[in-house]
């Protein structure tokens, strides 16, 4: 009953908006802070085509621990008419370098994770992500949580050096639910 989690998501969706519209509007984000040429874009803007083959260009092992939605055309047109769905590209240039988001829900918690481009890894990025995304969702007055594996050392790393969090629960296969903190 795939349709159920559709009607949940459009549900939701209407009323973050309801809830936090006019709060978003004054959070958008254009730049990285410390990142040079980078630019922040919503995910909204982007065509659907250049994010499925940013997707599509990442290695096999990228998806070990990064499995928050489909990546195919479909799902992700629907993410990005979602308004609960804040999602960010940081483009240099032309180019996609990473892929950032909030799953938002209207009770006022957040869920965020990013993916960095295999071309710009080790440069930081991730917690630059990390930052800003805990500056839109703490902005617009989220809790935000996210789960990182502690086998995914450079995920788990971003994580702790751009927040402080507190961890929530030890989940299976080395996995924590992270709760972030509020500087």
């Amino acid at each position: 009953m795939p349709w159920i989690w559709d009607f949940v998501d459009m549900l939701n969706s209407w009323l973050f908006s309801l809830r936090y519209g006019r709060k978003l509007r004054d959070a958008l984000p254009t730049s990285l802070k410390g990142s040079g040429q980078l630019i922040v874009v919503a995910m909204r803007e982007i065509e659907t085509d250049e994010l499925v083959q940013f997707f599509a260009h990442q290695p096999e092992e990228a998806f070990r621990y990064f499995r928050p939605h489909g990546f195919d055309a479909v799902s992700i047109k629907k993410l990005q008419k979602n308004k609960a769905f804040l999602a960010y590209v940081i483009k240099d240039g032309e180019q996609i370098a990473g892929y950032c988001f909030i799953r938002s829900f209207f009770f006022g918690k957040g869920f965020r994770g990013r993916m960095v481009d295999i071309n710009y890894r080790g440069k930081g990025l991730g917690t630059m992500m990390n930052k800003l995304l805990n500056e839109v969702g703490f902005g617009i007055g989220l809790r935000l949580y996210e789960t990182v594996n502690k086998d995914n050392i450079a995920s788990y790393r971003s994580a702790l050096s751009a927040s402080n969090v507190k961890v929530v629960e030890e989940l299976d296969a080395g996995d924590l639910y992270l709760e972030i903190l509020k500087d």
